[in-house]
């Protein structure tokens, strides 16, 4: 089964969609897409009356949906609905809402218990970044969560912030699929793209894809290919 990414022009890059149940890596340098493509992803969801999760670590609800407002593809709207959680991790009340799903096993096993038992169908988490600062140790820790999240029934995103496309890391090498966004400098000024660098269970074409953004959002042209 594939779900629709809720961005225009990107499911042709994919057979159409996502495999769902799947976890996947949104990649690249501040400022690419990254936040609006999830965004797009999420409000997709709920639009479908699927149950949707977005985790946060440095963003309120009102700052995310602000970020979101001059855009018109109904992320502010989803956001207040009930088809959607969003979850500050750093906040009191997303600590005492986490913490609800137990105390051992630390982050991992009370966001996946999270999942499981609100039925959660899409989910985004932003950022590895800021996830490094809840795992003391940093390497062992985030590959069990990444772990743990493939397991679970939900097809989610997870934001990695990365400025070069060749230096993966663990939760590249790990996740079901890796996308990233990329926007450079030329002489004609800035050129943005996006490239679909793994997808298993799917045929893709590797190429970097012309994308541009509008009031309706974040758009893919998957017949333009970004000459780099």
């Amino acid at each position: 089964m594939r779900v629709s990414s809720g961005v225009p022009g990107f499911d042709d890059l994919v057979e159409g969609g996502l495999l769902s149940d799947r976890l996947y890596v949104i990649s690249g340098p501040p400022g690419s897409g990254k936040t609006t493509f999830c965004s797009q992803f999420i409000t997709q969801g709920a639009k479908a009356g699927d149950t949707c999760l977005y985790v946060t670590m440095h963003e309120t609800k009102d700052e995310l949906s602000e970020d979101m407002a001059g855009y018109e593809f109904g992320f502010d709207r989803a956001l207040q609905s009930d088809a959607v959680r969003f979850l500050n991790l750093v906040t009191e009340h997303g600590k005492r809402t986490i913490t609800q799903f137990g105390t051992d096993g630390g982050l991992t096993n009370r966001l996946v218990a999270f999942l499981e038992q609100n039925d959660i169908d899409r989910a985004v988490i932003d950022s590895t970044m800021l996830l490094q600062h809840f795992f003391s140790d940093k390497e062992d820790e985030i590959t069990g969560f990444l772990s743990a999240l493939k397991q679970t029934d939900a097809t989610t995103l997870l934001i990695s912030e990365m400025t070069d496309p060749t230096s993966y890391a663990d939760e590249h090498y790990l996740a079901h699929g890796v996308v990233f966004f990329h926007n450079f400098l030329d002489a004609g000024g800035m050129t943005r793209g996006v490239q679909v660098i793994k997808m298993r269970g799917t045929a893709i074409d590797p190429d970097i894809r012309e994308i541009d953004f509008s009031d309706q959002g974040l758009r893919v042209f998957p017949d333009s290919k970004v000459q780099a």
